[in-house]
């Protein structure tokens, strides 16, 4: 396979540091001993000169360990196209027998190491630590790998990762250094892992590339999936035939928005935005059950909107999705018990999670769906899918993946963890990360959107997971498409919606 720029046009399969070593391991076992770094050395070399077109310069520091040997082995294919390269080499007690065979070789022809990284230069190359590699006050080095990586982000030339940015988790994304200013690029060797599409891999890898170095090996499976538009796929609406009518396409009741005309408050700009999205992702009728005090009885930007009492809701016809949680404020827990028990698609945001976090007999609730044959998705941000485990915001960004598998796992329901590089998790599949979107969408509403967008398309007549991959993906897809239209300007959730 040739070098490829990872983009959202197609899923790509994701494998942990366990099945990326054993990728490694196999190919090694039947190629020619370095061929793997040389390989890799080559790819390095050949995207800086497709990144850098006009450069000349490269800084390039290695580190101990294979990485580093990648490092030496771009250095070569460098120097011998004419380029100026300044080496950096961190020093170790004890190389990998690849590693010290690409250094011997880059030395025997002429390369020479340097103490200290050049003045300037035109881009430069992280070969410092790859996959297992951390940065720690007991790793030997450690400061002086901080120092250059501090040097390189801090300037204004392009930044090639060899295989991760260093401190880079492969598996969770998680990173022991922050990101700089400099343009960021990371070439991902032999597989593309986890940890570079969320949490603060985005950030921190930046625009990704690729290169199976010619080992393609089926027998060692992926660990998950990166969402691309042929997997997330469209609405059903966008293949609904000539004639059809909008009972074909599903009702969508939204219940939140809890008013309180005493207290002075109203969080029903919640609900009217999952109401709508719902709406504009195709569903055929929107029903808005209001909470609380409810005093609005119509939606002026979009009438077609009908609200409904809630009592009124068991009239309508069945199977029939329901969006619960967006702004329903204490009131919804009320109301759950009756909606999980009774409605065939349940998509729970926000005060909806936190409820059935806080109650157990809401909990025994959804997890008593899953063997009814009920479809329930669960759409939490970091910190709802911390009360739902018992854990801290931070622990569930440390292993994002982890911890949607364990939400999906114990409580039976497809999970939406919502973030940079959402991930959606289903019970006994492989979890799948999203590629779409950008930081735009931390905006207040975006989220409801997203939960109005899901029901839509589970009432459309997709799977609760093939609903999730579908709206997430779209989604995210919809910022993209704002910020290539209207560069640096702010999203509301309601632009969403266009």
């Amino acid at each position: 396979m040739a070098l490829q720029r990872i983009h959202a046009d197609r899923s790509w399969p994701l494998h942990d540091a366990a099945a990326t070593r054993e990728l490694e391991r196999r190919a090694q076992s039947a190629l020619a001993p370095h061929t793997l770094m040389q390989r890799a050395g080559l790819a390095v070399a050949r995207l800086t000169r497709a990144l850098v077109p006009h450069g000349r310069h490269a800084w390039i520091a290695c580190g101990p360990g294979n990485n580093g040997g990648d490092g030496f082995e771009a250095a070569l294919h460098l120097q011998r196209l004419g380029w100026t390269v300044s080496l950096t080499w961190t020093g170790a007690a004890h190389s990998p027998a690849d590693a010290q065979a690409a250094r011997e070789r880059a030395l025997t022809a002429g390369l020479a190491l340097q103490a200290a990284p050049p003045e300037q230069f035109d881009v430069a190359i992280d070969a410092l630590l790859g996959l297992g590699g951390e940065l720690s006050d007991e790793r030997p080095a450690s400061a002086q790998m901080r120092q250059w990586l501090e040097r390189m982000h801090a300037g204004a030339a392009p930044v090639l990762s060899v295989d991760l940015p260093t401190g880079l988790d492969a598996d969770t994304g998680a990173a022991c250094i922050a990101p700089g200013r400099s343009r960021t690029f990371t070439l991902s060797l032999l597989s593309l892992k986890p940890g570079l599409f969320t949490a603060q891999g985005r950030d921190l890898a930046g625009q990704v590339w690729f290169d199976d170095l010619g080992v393609q090996d089926p027998g060692v499976p992926p660990h998950a999936l990166l969402l691309g538009v042929d997997q997330a796929g469209m609405p059903p609406k966008a293949f609904a035939r000539h004639a059809s009518h909008k009972g074909r396409f599903g009702d969508v009741v939204v219940v939140g928005g809890q008013q309180s005309t005493e207290a002075g408050t109203s969080m029903a700009g919640a609900a009217l935005l999952a109401a709508r999205a719902a709406l504009h992702h195709g569903a055929g009728r929107v029903y808005l059950a209001l909470l609380g005090q409810a005093s609005l009885q119509v939606d002026v930007v979009q009438p077609e909107l009908m609200f409904r009492s809630l009592a009124s809701l068991s009239q309508l016809a069945s199977p029939q999705v329901a969006v619960v949680g967006c702004g329903g404020g204490t009131a919804v827990a009320g109301v759950l018990p009756g909606l999980l028990a009774q409605t065939a698609g349940l998509v729970l945001d926000a005060d909806a999670l936190n409820a059935v976090a806080g109650e157990a007999s809401l909990r025994r609730g959804v997890m008593r769906r899953a063997r009814a044959g009920l479809s329930t998705v669960l759409t939490p941000h970091p910190l709802e899918a911390a009360r739902l485990l018992g854990c801290t915001a931070a622990q569930v960004q440390a292993d994002r993946l982890q911890a949607a598998q364990a939400l999906a796992q114990e409580l039976g329901c497809v999970v939406a963890l919502k973030g940079s590089g959402t991930v959606v998790s289903t019970p006994g599949l492989l979890p799948a990360i999203n590629f779409t979107g950008n930081a735009l969408l931390a905006s207040a509403g975006t989220g409801d959107v997203l939960a109005g967008m899901i029901g839509s398309a589970m009432a459309q007549g997709l799977a609760p997971r093939a609903a999730a991959l579908q709206a997430v993906h779209a989604h995210g897809a919809k910022a993209d498409a704002w910020a290539t239209r209207h560069p640096g300007q702010g999203l509301t959730a309601s632009d969403l919606l266009s």
